[in-house]
């Protein structure tokens, strides 16, 4: 499998169960509708892991376009490859929100609130205030690059253990976990630009019905805010750390 494959399937899957955990606690008549915020971080988190497990061997698991230019920032990651990441992450979210929709199926029709319907699909503020949810999303996704360097450290590596492989994963979720639980109240942190416009593009085109609009006058927001914040994450990194 190329690593632009799979980005595009680790990132299609990370939005399946991310944005599928959404769709279970917002769409109305589901199993798990109002199951609240801990229920959608954890599925979150989870999703991150699930999908970091899937793909980590293959391409190194960006899964982020924020990810892949902020390791291209402090080069750990080639700027040829750049294009193809981003446009295989898209893509992925794109298709892991068309997958959401065919799962939950009989649920858009019973479901009248258009912004919840809207909310599987991508992210969006409690207050509409735009420096303040720039900044919020840059601060995000500075934290999940700090985090992710971190991790992957060699000062936090046992030599010959393989933990990094086995454990990585697992740990990059709960980091991604607390990140939701900390800092996602202002704008439901997408800290992933793919993550948010490929499963607004699907909002977009599909057949939902009594859906609403997509809301594209926020739409820069979760795609501008995380690459501020992945390049400005990476470079911290390596300045202090």
């Amino acid at each position: 499998m190329s690593a632009y494959l799979a980005e595009l399937l680790g990132t299609m899957i990370l939005v399946l169960l991310g944005d599928g955990v959404v769709a279970n606690v917002v769409l109305k008549q589901t199993k798990g509708n109002n199951g609240g915020w801990i229920v959608i971080t954890a599925g979150w988190g989870l999703a991150v892991a699930i999908a970091v497990y899937c793909t980590n061997a293959i391409s190194g698991a960006h899964l982020n376009p924020a990810v892949t230019l902020g390791l291209a920032s402090i080069g750990k990651f080639g700027w040829n490859d750049v294009p193809g990441y981003i446009g295989a992450q898209i893509a992925g979210g794109f298709l892991g929100g068309v997958l959401v929709w065919l799962a939950y199926l009989p649920h858009w029709p019973v479901t009248e609130s258009k912004g919840d319907k809207l909310a599987v699909f991508s992210t969006g503020p409690a207050v509409r205030h735009t420096p303040g949810n720039l900044i919020c999303e840059a601060i995000g996704t500075a934290m999940l690059m700090i985090g992710l360097l971190a991790i992957l450290s060699p000062a936090n590596l046992l030599p010959n253990s393989g933990w990094d492989k086995g454990f990585a994963p697992a740990i990059v979720g709960m980091l991604v976990g607390a990140i939701g639980l900390s800092l996602g109240g202002p704008t439901g942190y997408a800290i992933n630009p793919a993550r948010d416009l490929g499963p607004r593009l699907a909002h977009f085109v599909l057949p939902i019905p009594g859906k609403g609009n997509s809301d594209w006058g926020y739409s820069w927001i979760p795609v501008v805010g995380p690459i501020i914040g992945g390049i400005g994450g990476a470079l911290i990194y390596k300045v202090i750390w």
